[in-house]
């Protein structure tokens, strides 16, 4: 299911690369090549915000731990309980050694 972001519809092309990808390594160096450092820490903070979300944690708790906003986390919750259901394919294709990477 694809949404339209500012009214265009997206390209796949990124996400069809990023398929491609072979190995943590890959990935990593791929993402460093695309993002700014401020992208990345962002990405990497609302995933933090997700997993803990997901672990049950509180609010303040992550707050704590992530130093995330509480417009983050509130948005990061928002999108796992009613968005398209992208953290919940990955967390129930991860285990629990990939998850503590």
């Amino acid at each position: 299911m694809m949404s339209k972001v500012m009214g265009k519809e997206p390209s796949m092309a990124l996400y069809q690369t990023v398929l491609q990808l072979k190995d943590l390594d890959e990935c990593y160096r791929f993402f460093q090549d695309l993002c700014t450092v401020s992208e990345l820490r962002a990405m990497e903070q609302r995933y933090d915000v997700a997993v803990l979300l997901e672990k049950g944690m509180i609010y303040n708790d992550i707050l704590e731990k992530t130093g995330a906003s509480s417009a983050t986390i509130s948005r990061v919750n928002r999108s796992l309980n009613y968005g398209y259901d992208g953290y919940k394919d990955v967390f129930a294709r991860l285990t629990p050694e990939k998850e503590s990477e």
